[in-house]
């Protein structure tokens, strides 16, 4: 992934319990701001989705996209786009890893390139601004379950 921004974060959860709510994509209008809707249309093996279509609307960016999944267990999780109207790119992944003691560092990483012109420093900023987001709804959401 070129130019991308990272986050990371400490939720008081096993890594399985994390990757559970990232993988329970028909929640995410519950605890992901701006996901209105968020539906598998392709299954992979073990139940983990393969094919995900969204409906985000948070500002700057309203789009319907489907991002393609490729999960690795319970340690890391990356998808691509596959298609979107204002989005050209967008690629991520959240890792996470185990600290012991019910609890995981999830690091998000994030790449995104519109189809409208964006100054690079602002087009960064507002990848900080959806990852810290996600994260911080992840977290509240899986401590929130455990």
């Amino acid at each position: 992934m070129a130019e991308q921004t990272t986050s990371s974060i400490v939720i008081d959860a096993e890594p399985a319990a994390v990757m559970e709510v990232i993988g329970d994509f028909a929640a995410y209008p519950e605890w992901a701001k701006g996901v209105q809707e968020a539906r598998v249309v392709e299954e992979g093996e073990g139940g983990w989705a393969e094919r995900v279509f969204f409906r985000l609307d948070v500002s700057p960016i309203k789009d319907e996209y489907t991002l393609a999944y490729d999960w690795d267990g319970y340690d890391e999780v990356t998808w691509h786009l596959v298609e979107g109207k204002m989005l050209r790119t967008l690629d991520g992944a959240y890792t996470l890893r185990d600290l012991g003691g019910g609890r995981t560092e999830v690091t998000y990483r994030l790449a995104l390139d519109l189809s409208v012109p964006l100054i690079g420093m602002i087009k960064r900023k507002g990848e900080k601004i959806l990852i810290d987001t996600a994260l911080k709804g992840l977290k509240k959401r899986v401590e929130a379950l455990s």
